[in-house]
Parts: C-alpha cells; structure tokens; sequence
C-alpha cells in the first residue's frame, strides 16, 4: 500500500523488530530508547558532549571542534520527538551529532517533561524557561544571539512552533529560523493524510490519536501553544523550513502550516518529502532519500547563515 524504497523497508523492518508485548508505558519508554540506540553512531571525534541545566530544565550541549566568534557561537535549540511521552537526550544524539558536527554551531538539546505525568504545559514551559536561560546569558557556552535556531521533529516540531508563537505573542526576541520536521500541530481531524495513511509504518492515526490525547490530558480548552493549527494569526513568525513524510498521517498538519504561514506573509520553504515515512531521520545513511532529506534540512541552516563552515 506504500510503495517505499527497498532501502527504507529494511529500515521500517529493522525498527518494527524493536516492538514488545510490553505495552506499558515503562515498557515503551524502554523499547524506544533501546530502538534508537542502535541507530545512534558512534560520537563524532573532537565533538564535546555534556549535560547541565538552562531555567531549571535539563539540556545537553553538542560543542563542536570550531573555535567560538567573537561574537559568539550559531547555536541551534533541538527539540526531540517521541509523541511528548517518549525519548529524551539520548535518543536524539544522532541528530544532534549530525548538526553539530556537519555545521560546526553549538547544539542544545532539551530533556524536557513527559506526558501523561507531564501533560500541556509542561513541556512548552520547559522549552521556553530554556529560551529565556540562553537569552539571558545563562548558556553553557557563548552563543551569539542573532544565529539562534529552532528545530525539532514530530512532538518537537510541534514545541518549536509553539514556543515562535509563545515569544512573538509576548514580544520578546525569535528565533532566527524555526526547522520543523514531520510536526504534530493539532490539524483537524478529517485532514486527508489521517485517512491515507491511517496504518502507515512506524506511525498510525490511532497512534497520533492516542499521542495527543495523553499529552492534552486535562486540558478541557486546547490553546494555540498545545496545537499551533489552532491560532488565528500565523503572522509576524520567523521564518520556516517545514518537512513532512509523504506516508505519514501528520504530512497534512505540515502542509496546512505551511500553507498558513505563506498567506501571512512569513517566508517558508516546504519540503514534500516524497516516499518518506514519520520517523525516518534515523535512518541517515542508509536510505538515500533520507540522506536528501538531510542535504535540505542542512543547506537551509547554511543559507541562514546557521554554520561555521
């Protein structure tokens, strides 16, 4: 029904091999750090990796070999994915190696709080107390903040267009680009993408469904910052590289964003990301689209001026 690449087949197999009869969240949590553990390559030589906190919100720093500007590092804000309830730093370092490593710019990754224990607002605050650390000064390293980005995938992709509405409803300084990969942003639910891709690999409509719900718990009201999709003005955002996944229910929340964002003047690129699958930036490497997907995501930060190389 999806006709994948053979390359990325092997990849969904490879991960589906992960799936456990454990259906506890504990059980999850466990399958998924594991599966992304054997995705994660060696850390790059000379990159300098350490954990700390930012606004009382635990954070990993990616260094690379570079030696820092006058005016301080390009750094790029990760947010990982994981449906708000899954992963953590570890299971995104091959991400953040790659960023780091490639555009020699600091990386911070946030560990922030997870649902169901966690639900809205937790980890939208804790993105922001991180926001506001680094604006104050409080980052690890210097980093100047004029080359400061945000980029996250699925759940996190849904953090880092909350946290640009966050900001620029507050008037307070934005990112220079948001990056948001296959994004989660609340769209409605009769959106094509939920019904073409209702049993896709690696992520269903029943798994979106039940992701959100865990993540929204308690929350009778959903605001624009829980489901960006839900906001009346789209205007005065930072700029936008948006990739969706062709066989992913959530391809349509990415378009419709994107689509949103245009129509009020904020300038956007999206990438269709054609034969792709949610999920699969794990799979650099070894899948040749993903590896284009990648060539995208890092040219955009370049022309951004989100490098030192």
């Amino acid at each position: 029904m999806y006709p994948v690449s053979t390359q990325l087949a092997a990849f969904i197999a490879r991960t589906e091999a992960f799936t456990s009869d454990d259906s506890s969240l504990a059980g999850l949590r466990q399958n998924y750090d594991r599966m992304c553990k054997a995705f994660t390559p060696p850390k790059p030589k000379g990159l300098q990796v350490s954990d700390c906190a930012l606004g009382g919100v635990g954070v990993r720093s990616y260094l690379p070999t570079a030696e820092a500007p006058a005016g301080g590092l390009p750094c790029l804000l990760y947010m990982h994915g994981g449906g708000w309830v899954v992963g953590g730093l570890d299971s995104h370092d091959f991400i953040c190696f790659e960023l780091a490593n490639t555009l020699q710019v600091l990386v911070i990754a946030i560990d922030y709080r997870l649902a169901p224990e966690h639900p809205f607002p937790a980890a939208y605050e804790d993105c922001r107390a991180v926001w506001q650390a680094i604006q104050a000064g409080e980052g690890p390293h210097a980093i100047n903040p004029q080359r400061l980005a945000v980029i996250g995938d699925s759940a996190g992709g849904n953090l880092a267009a909350a946290l640009c509405m966050g900001l620029r409803d507050d008037g307070q300084p934005l990112p220079r680009a948001q990056v948001l990969i296959y994004p989660g942003l609340g769209g409605p639910a009769d959106l094509p993408s939920r019904r073409d891709c209702m049993d896709a690999p690696l992520l269903s409509t029943a798994d979106t469904d039940c992701y959100l719900a865990l993540y929204l718990r308690g929350t009778r009201h959903p605001l624009p910052y829980a489901m960006p999709l839900l906001a009346r003005d789209f205007s005065g955002l930072p700029k936008a590289l948006i990739a969706v996944a062709q066989f992913d229910p959530l391809r349509d929340d990415g378009m419709l964003y994107a689509e949103r964002l245009r129509e009020a003047g904020v300038q956007t690129l999206l990438y269709p990301g054609k034969g792709l699958v949610h999920g699969c930036l794990r799979a650099r490497g070894q899948v040749r689209e993903v590896d284009v997907l990648y060539d995208a995501v890092l040219d955009y930060l370049k022309r951004e001026g989100l490098t030192q190389v």
